[in-house]
C-alpha cells in the first residue's frame, strides 16, 4: 500500500500488541523490539506463522542528548532495553526465530545545540560498536536517532548543520571500518517537514477586553496543540504567526489570537504584534509541518477537525 519494500519499513514505539506484531511480521517490516517481553511475544507470534523476521533492538543508551526538548534516552525510560542489558539479550536472540538486523539508538529530539548533537552521536556510534560485537551477526543497520531541531521561538538559533555534518564525516570511516555491512540512518522526520507545513485559520470575531485585542479564530488547540502551548506547559512561547492576506502590511497593532474552545488554552499567539486584522482575514501560524493534526486533540469539545491539503 505504501509503494515501499518491506524491508525499508520499521516499527518502532513502546506497547505493540500481539495483534499489531503478527501484521507486522507477515507484512515482513523491520521490528523495533523495546524489551525482552516484547522479543519473546515476537519470536512466538514467528513460531505460529512459520516466519523469521527482521528485528533491530532499541537501545536505551546510558547517556543523554544534552539540551534536548524531550529526552528519550539515558535513565530510566520506557524506551527500549538498557544498554548494559543489551549483551545478554542479544544472546538470547540466537535461539529464536528472529534475525538480528541492527540498532536503534535514540538519544533524545528537538534540539538546537550542534554540540550537544556531536557528542550525542559521537557517543552513540561507540555504543554501537561495542553492542554488536555481542550480535548474533554484523549489524546491517545502525540508526542513530536525529535530535535536529528547528527554531520555533522568539531567540531560537538554527541548528549549525555543517558542524553536525562535518562530525559525521569525520567519524564514519571508523565505524564503517569496524562495521563494514552497517548503513547509518539519520530520523530526520521532524526537521525535513516541520517547516513545510502551516496551519491556516481564520478570524471570525475581533474584540477588545480591557484594553487588549483578542482575534477570535476558527481554529485552535484541537488543530495545532503544539502552538497553543501544549494545554499549558509553564512557560508558553509563541510559534511564529502572520496575518496570511497582509504579508506586506505594517505591524501596527499588539493582539492575542485564540481559538473557538471554551478554554483559556485555547490560545495560539500571545501579544504579538502583527498588521491590523479584521474579521474574514487568515492567520498563518508557521513551523506547523510537523505534530499538527496527527498530535493534536481533534475531537476536543466536538469542533470539526481541520482539512490537510499539499500543494
Amino acid at each position: 500500500a505504501t509503494g515501499m519494500a518491506p524491508a525499508a519499513i520499521s516499527f518502532a514505539g513502546p506497547g505493540k500488541t500481539d495483534r499489531e506484531l503478527e501484521a507486522a511480521i507477515a507484512a515482513g517490516i523491520i521490528i523495533n523490539l523495546e524489551s525482552r517481553g516484547e522479543m519473546q511475544r515476537a519470536d512466538a507470534i514467528a513460531r505460529r506463522l512459520g516466519r523469521e523476521p527482521m528485528v533491530a533492538l532499541r537501545v536505551n543508551p546510558d547517556f543523554e542528548l544534552k539540551a534536548s526538548g524531550m529526552q528519550m534516552g539515558g535513565g530510566p525510560k520506557p524506551f527500549g532495553i538498557d544498554a548494559e542489558e543489551v549483551p545478554a539479550i542479544l544472546e538470547e536472540m540466537r535461539a529464536t526465530n528472529l534475525i538480528f538486523n541492527g540498532f536503534h539508538i535514540f538519544a533524545g529530539s528537538q534540539n538546537l545545540q550542534a554540540a550537544a548533537i556531536v557528542e550525542c552521536q559521537a557517543k552513540t556510534l561507540a555504543l554501537a560498536v561495542r553492542l554488536a560485537a555481542h550480535a548474533p551477526r554484523v549489524p546491517r543497520q545502525v540508526n542513530i536517532g536525529g535530535g535536529f531541531g528547528l527554531p520555533y521561538f522568539p531567540g531560537d538559533q538554527a541548528l549549525d548543520l555543517a558542524s553536525v555534518a562535518g562530525h559525521l564525516a569525520s567519524a564514519l570511516p571508523a565505524v564503517r571500518a569496524a562495521l563494514p555491512e552497517a548503513e547509518i540512518v539519520l530520523e530526520l522526520g521532524r526537521y525535513l517537514v516541520g517547516e513545510s507545513g502551516v496551519y491556516i485559520c481564520r478570524i471570525v470575531d475581533r474584540k477588545v477586553s480591557r484594553g487588549q485585542v483578542f482575534l477570535v479564530t476558527d481554529g485552535g488547540l484541537h488543530h495545532q496543540l503544539a502552538a497553543s502551548g501544549n494545554f499549558g506547559q509553564v512557560l508558553r512561547k509563541n510559534y511564529p504567526v502572520a496575518i496570511a492576506d497582509k504579508m506586506d502590511a505594517a505591524a501596527v497593532e499588539t493582539v492575542n489570537i485564540v481559538g473557538c474552545l471554551c478554554t483559556p488554552l485555547d490560545r495560539l499567539a500571545d501579544q504579538v504584534v502583527l498588521p491590523r486584522a479584521a474579521v474574514g482575514d487568515l492567520v498563518a501560524v508557521f513551523l506547523a509541518g510537523a505534530y499538527g493534526r496527527s498530535a493534536s486533540p481533534t475531537d476536543f469539545l466536538g469542533h470539526p477537525p481541520p482539512v490537510e491539503m499539499l500543494v
